[in-house]
């Protein structure tokens, strides 16, 4: 089968930081799916695995990147329950297995679902990894209610694709008041559109969201450096607050200033039901479907921005340049 891949992290400009190959297909595990992919997007934790997975050794093998996809189920393991041949499916994947740089994959069921059927599947794309952020950061990490006063939420990073997403789901499925943050008027604009009901300013961050006649927030979806405006998130967050993240951070943090009002700090990384094989692994196809349905039904809107065409070494370098400019806007697809 066709696929991209690499060997060494190198600068995405170097020959060879990605590369075409030809691969066997995948072996099936009793619990797989094996997928042809119709569709992917590509992410900024794509990026970040290449430059940072080779840097001491190369692969031996062509390591094959990529997590969101949308394809057609071809086979299946002798344990798979609740697909059939020919469905269309969507997930994720697991950062322990071959990614979606490929024709094909095989990936555990039960964390794909059967992708939705109102819209294109390169728009289907944009959204498996950002929902799944975005709801087990809310409903996990911050631990949201779904009532009426749920209180205020503030997303750093709005306009990204878990931002989007995230403000959309406390937007259609909470009672959080939404403070979202954005620097340059288009991305101001998508964040109104994602339905924010304030957006502000990163860059003076305490006096931006007291202006909206907020003193303190009850929650703060971080999806940016984490050590970036750190002293204004303390700050900001209210008493018995919940601070989650997805970025880490080379500097150190004074963790303590939260201790005096109780706050909470979260880490967030879809990946670990799949890393450690948890119990609940298949909440993710649950949340899936749940999305799969949020948007047939018109609830939940797709994220694509931008989208490139074809697999080659050419296509996902040229993707891998805009992710690596931080200035995306939504998500950016690839049609195969």
């Amino acid at each position: 089968m066709k696929a991209v891949g690499f060997l060494n992290s190198l600068p995405i400009e170097a020959e060879d930081s990605l590369f075409d190959c030809d691969l066997p297909t995948p072996d099936l595990r009793d619990a797989d799916l094996l997928v042809r992919i119709e569709a992917i997007s590509v992410n900024p934790a794509d990026a970040k695995r290449r430059i940072r997975t080779a840097v001491d050794a190369p692969h031996e093998e062509p390591f094959i990147l990529g997590y969101d996809a949308v394809g057609i189920v071809e086979a299946m393991g002798p344990d798979v329950s609740g697909f059939i041949k020919g469905d269309r499916v969507w997930y994720a994947g697991d950062a322990n297995r071959a990614g979606s740089y490929a024709e094909l994959q095989a990936v555990d069921h039960r964390v794909a679902s059967v992708a939705p059927r109102s819209i294109e599947p390169a728009s289907a794309a944009s959204l498996p990894l950002v929902s799944l952020t975005a709801w087990e950061m809310l409903f996990d990490r911050l631990q949201v209610l779904t009532d009426e006063n749920a209180g205020t939420l503030l997303v750093v990073g709005g306009a990204g694709g878990v931002g989007s997403i995230t403000t959309q789901l406390a937007r259609k499925l909470t009672g959080l008041e939404i403070l979202a943050t954005a620097s340059r008027p288009e991305s101001a604009y998508w964040c109104q559109k994602m339905g924010a009901h304030y957006v502000v300013n990163h860059r003076d961050l305490i006096t931006e969201t007291r202006a909206t006649g907020h003193e303190f927030v009850d929650y703060i979806a971080q999806y940016a450096d984490l050590a970036q405006h750190w002293d204004a998130k303390c700050e900001l967050i209210a008493p018995q607050g919940r601070i989650g993240t997805i970025v880490e951070t080379e500097e150190k943090l004074d963790i303590s200033a939260l201790q005096g009002k109780s706050a909470a700090l979260m880490w967030e990384l879809m990946f670990t039901r799949t890393l450690f094989s948890t119990a609940d692994m298949a909440q993710q196809g649950a949340i899936l479907s749940r999305m799969s349905r949020l948007v047939d039904d018109g609830i939940i809107s797709s994220t694509d921005t931008k989208t490139l065409n074809g697999l080659s070494a050419k296509t996902l370098k040229e993707a891998h340049k805009i992710i690596e400019t931080g200035a995306m806007i939504g998500k950016m697809v690839i049609a195969f």
